[in-house]
């Protein structure tokens, strides 16, 4: 396939293909506990703190792990980076199966497995960058979103089932054994990059990693996206860990939890594939942003305050239909926005403030939620106020310049 002179090779699908295994595998082991907290809690007889910990534990290392990380991506490749991160989720996947029954062992194993999260996640844009020509990147880097969707989805809605019939230690298990699958199917055929570069020698080029990190920091539009991440992955964070707890208080059981957490990544992975596509054809981002910080409002109304299951699995729907196609869309714009900064930075600066907010708000949820009903209904409401100001913010979002250009040659 020729693109303006410029080669595309088909093995970019293969490459695709087996990173997007290893997002969803590291996922998955993320948001194990997300939807049987209380069970879970019961089991090892801890708090519904210490099994958040778990998950919390995640954005904690990576706050730490996300800047080397993002170095090591825009400096040594995609294979060794990405294979950093594979190898780490294999290896303490595996170990978290074989000493499920022990607390302290599974967190040592969940720290292990959130090293090497940025690793892979803040290689998105780097992925797409090295494979694929510019009128496809934010399709690509939504394909590497895709992934982590699916991996909470499966996480969210399979966990419960296989805890109930295999047990915690037989569920954890069986995801032990899948991750070291994951990990040498990434090392048999992930490639760092084609023969040839999929584009202009001046779509390619990149600054250095920290002179990228400061150039990036100095752009208005860049800063605004900040922001959006801060508000809108940190509420994404928050409200996934918490799922059960949020909905227990109405009554709804681990099961309906799991199904609520699962259809909205569901949506979630429906806006992924859909708004980066319709973005990549219209040649802009800023509409799209826009639009999508205002639907996710909509639908955190409706998880926050929907007493009923249909109305509570609607509105988580539509929250994960928009809120999680800012993932691909996101990326991409921030790549093209502070260019020539490398993708890996930009990239690693936006998941880096959202799990920043995300331990605010999960441990925010956790003290000023409702001590004698346990609803997090008020807390939910401030993170509503906040998803309004970053609607107003958007509004200042300036389209990257040659966007639109660069498009209509592809």
């Amino acid at each position: 396939m020729e693109q303006n002179q410029f080669r595309v090779y088909g093995y970019r699908w293969v490459v695709l293909s087996v990173f997007m295994l290893v997002i969803f595998m590291n996922q998955v082991s993320w948001i194990t506990f997300a939807a049987i907290t209380g069970p879970a809690a019961a089991f090892y007889h801890v708090s519904d703190l210490q099994i958040g910990l778990l998950s919390l534990m995640f954005m904690l290392v990576y706050i730490v792990v996300s800047v080397p990380a993002s170095w090591i991506i825009d400096t040594y490749g995609i294979r060794l980076s990405v294979g950093i991160g594979a190898a780490l989720t294999g290896i303490f996947g595996l170990m978290r199966g074989l000493v499920a029954d022990d607390y302290s062992l599974v967190l040592i194993a969940q720290v292990g497995i959130a090293v090497g999260q940025p690793f892979i996640l803040n290689a998105m844009t780097s992925v797409a960058a090295r494979w694929f020509p510019v009128g496809m990147r934010a399709m690509a880097a939504g394909m590497g979103s895709l992934a982590m969707y699916v991996g909470i989805t499966v996480g969210l809605v399979l966990t419960p089932s296989l805890s109930i019939h295999f047990e915690i230690t037989g569920m954890l298990l069986i995801y032990g054994i899948a991750s070291p699958l994951v990990a040498i199917l990434f090392f048999v055929f992930a490639k760092d990059r084609p023969p040839t570069p999929p584009c202009a020698p001046e779509d390619e080029e990149r600054s250095l990693v920290y002179d990228g990190l400061k150039e990036a920091l100095q752009r208005r539009n860049f800063i605004y996206l900040l922001i959006l991440f801060f508000v809108g992955l940190g509420v994404f964070n928050a409200v996934t860990t918490w799922v059960e707890d949020i909905v227990r208080p109405r009554g709804f059981s681990v099961i309906q939890a799991g199904n609520i957490g699962g259809l909205m990544i569901f949506g979630g992975i429906l806006g992924a594939i859909i708004m980066p596509i319709l973005s990549d054809r219209s040649g802009k981002r800023t509409p799209f942003l826009r639009a999508i910080v205002g639907g996710s409002i909509l639908g955190l109304m409706g998880i926050t305050f929907a007493q009923g299951y249909w109305l509570l699995l609607l509105s988580a729907f539509v929250f994960g239909f928009f809120l999680l196609s800012a993932g691909p869309l996101g990326f991409q714009y921030g790549a093209e926005i502070t260019y020539p900064a490398p993708e890996g930075t930009s990239n690693g600066l936006m998941l880096l403030v959202g799990q920043i907010s995300g331990i605010i708000f999960i441990l925010a949820m956790d003290i000023f939620k409702n001590p004698v009903t346990g609803s997090m209904s008020g807390p939910l409401s401030v993170l509503i106020g906040f998803m309004f100001i970053a609607l107003v913010l958007s509004t200042g979002l300036k389209e990257a310049p040659g966007h639109s250009q660069g498009q209509s040659q592809e």
